[in-house]
């Protein structure tokens, strides 16, 4: 028993046994088809990808290599594909364009191995300390506008490649003016390899989705360099790759101080990216993805993969898209894709050499421009406009203040979105459906609700604390006025938390009402609440006659003290009709 103990112990703290040990026979054909068909999709994006960095493209097979197999072993999401991304490869790009302006190839590689293990190491940390909840902290709105910003920035990165132009980088509107100025000087026949590219990228989408898309436009690249002799024609290609295991790079501590701020923005994006697509794929009769075990396998792979040479990486939504599609099970999938990419280095690399740089824009260009999805902000704009107004900053942050930049600012505007909706709280009046026990706000929808002249009842929303009960009170306090009552009741249902300072709050206001002649009711408290107050003056103040359980009996108590008064009027009104008039003497 103890033995069995111990295994079932063991498997949950190495994920690699979960998914080994209740391993079917049935699955192994579906993981090996899936990690094939991934990994002709992985490559040339990967490829593409180190290109977008500003880095050898043989990098690229580096971080389909490591950091996969790391998380295949570590890692808790059965489909997800780990190399690099499009978001991954331009916050890459702009943290060594910062650290190592016009470095060599030596310089960026140290650079880079330098960036990845900061990054690996932050999310390693981040999985001890328990940090996995810190991704939702990025609102869905902001996370489309942060996408769609890159895009943009990707895109107008690409162009002068798929135009043959090499025109000097600045701001995004110096980049705007420099493209359309180059296009005179065009390539023409880089552009005809590009837009071949594209062609058949979409021409594959759209008749035969399964296909691998990006193998076949490479393959036709590199087939278009052998037979036509592009480079003749002044199409530049990719050049010597090395062939073989990667070798060891060592990290350069002194470029720490410059490239921390980078590598935590980075960190950030790849661990929200992993756990987006680990939750976006996985099926009903699967685990789901445990944010700090993903922290740790995408940490250590990217540890891992920064001695050998990887840029940093993280879960692909696309990739893990095709694994799935494909029938994968189980991290053998992942296995499967690291062995192709394995091959690849050690056969294939001076084939992929004749690629042509056209081709791999082309490869870039087409998969960015999915992280700009129209239909998302239409979406986001049919429900919330504010939510949508979030997502445009969020977009301008990237475009016209840089990735990492904008990074910041999806946090923030994230965060001012959060603050914003705690501290300002809805407060709604409430009227009773009629032949029901069922009060809601009051709206024009329903004009027959029952509304009770003497009564109002009241709903606050959410937490009730220091940051927000003054605006709380400035919406009570028109409302009380234009309604005249004697009572008001308060439906603390949906407050599940009321804060010292706000409580005081409460204890004034109710003070102040009492004095002019209005009573305060508060009604459907949770345990945590009710003793709060119970346990201020505020409890001993109100007492059991004017807490109540629910709006129903709150209302019963109003009806049957309005009739008593009515009853008690009468009673006056009749004895002082009947009592003998005083004469004087």
């Amino acid at each position: 028993m103890k033995n069995s103990s111990a295994q079932a112990a063991s498997r949950h703290r190495i994920p690699l046994l979960d998914w080994a040990h209740d391993y079917r026979k049935e699955w192994i054909r579906p993981d090996i088809i899936a990690g094939i068909t991934a990994a002709a999709v992985v490559l040339p994006k990967a490829l593409a990808y180190a290109s977008v960095a500003g880095l050898p493209v043989e990098v690229g097979l580096y971080t389909a290599f490591v950091p996969m197999i790391i998380y295949a072993l570590f890692g808790t999401s059965r489909p997800l594909s780990v190399s690099t991304s499009a978001t991954l490869a331009i916050l890459t790009a702009a943290a060594l364009g910062q650290a190592v302006p016009g470095g060599g190839t030596a310089e960026l590689m140290r650079a880079t191995a330098t960036l990845t293990l900061l990054v690996g190491a932050m999310l390693a940390l981040a999985a001890l300390l328990r940090l996995g909840f810190v991704a939702n902290f990025i609102s869905e709105p902001v996370l489309t506008g942060f996408k769609a910003g890159i895009a943009v920035v990707i895109v107008l990165d690409q162009l002068p490649k798929l135009l043959g132009i090499h025109p000097a980088k600045g701001s995004f509107f110096h980049n705007v003016a420099a493209v359309a100025m180059g296009i005179p000087d065009a390539s023409w026949w880089t552009l005809a390899v590009g837009v071949a590219t594209i062609v058949i990228l979409l021409a594959f989408e759209r008749f035969y989705p399964r296909a691998p898309a990006p193998l076949i436009a490479v393959a036709c690249g590199i087939g278009g360099v052998v037979l036509l002799g592009l480079p003749s024609h002044g199409v530049g290609v990719v050049g010597h790759i090395p062939t073989g295991m990667p070798s060891i790079v060592m990290p350069d501590a002194s470029l720490i101080p410059s490239l921390w701020k980078d590598a935590a923005g980075i960190a950030l994006m790849s661990f929200t990216e992993t756990i987006a697509a680990g939750r976006a794929f996985a099926q009903n009769e699967e685990p789901v993805p445990k944010p700090n075990r993903e922290l740790f396998a995408t940490g250590l792979g990217n540890a891992a993969g920064a001695l050998l040479g990887s840029m940093p990486a993280g879960g692909g939504t696309s990739q893990t898209a095709v694994n799935r599609l494909a029938g994968a099970r189980s991290q053998l999938a992942e296995l499967v894709t690291a062995a192709v990419t394995l091959g690849t280095m050690l056969l294939l690399a001076p084939l992929i050499g004749l690629m042509p740089h056209a081709t791999l824009a082309a490869v870039v260009i087409v998969y960015s421009i999915g992280l700009f999805n129209p239909a998302d902000f239409r979406a986001i704009l049919a429900i919330r406009r504010t939510e949508f107004l979030w997502a445009l900053v969020a977009l301008g942050g990237v475009v016209l203040l840089g990735t990492l930049q904008g990074i910041l600012v999806a946090i923030v505007v994230s965060l001012v979105a959060l603050a914003h909706q705690v501290a300002d709280p809805p407060v709604y009046v409430l009227r009773r459906k009629p032949g029901t026990n069922v009060f809601r706000p009051a709206s024009d929808e329903h004009p027959d609700d029952e509304a009770f002249p003497g009564l109002l009842a009241l709903r606050i929303e959410g937490r009730v604390f220091f940051a927000n009960a003054g605006h709380i009170g400035q919406k009570l306090r028109p409302l009380i006025a234009d309604a005249h009552p004697t009572v008001v009741v308060l439906d603390m249902s949906a407050v599940f938390d009321l804060e010292y300072t706000a409580l005081k709050m409460l204890i004034q206001a109710e003070q102040r009402q009492r004095e002019r002649g209005i009573s305060t009711w508060l009604v459907n408290l949770n345990p945590n609440v009710l003793a709060t107050v119970q346990r201020s003056s505020l409890g001993k103040t109100l007492g059991r006659e004017r807490m109540f359980f629910t709006l129903e009996e709150a209302l019963a108590a109003w009806q049957a003290l309005h009739c008593a008064d009515d009853a008690k009027n009468v009673r006056s009104a009749t004895a002082l009709h009947e009592s003998p008039p005083q004469h004087r003497e």
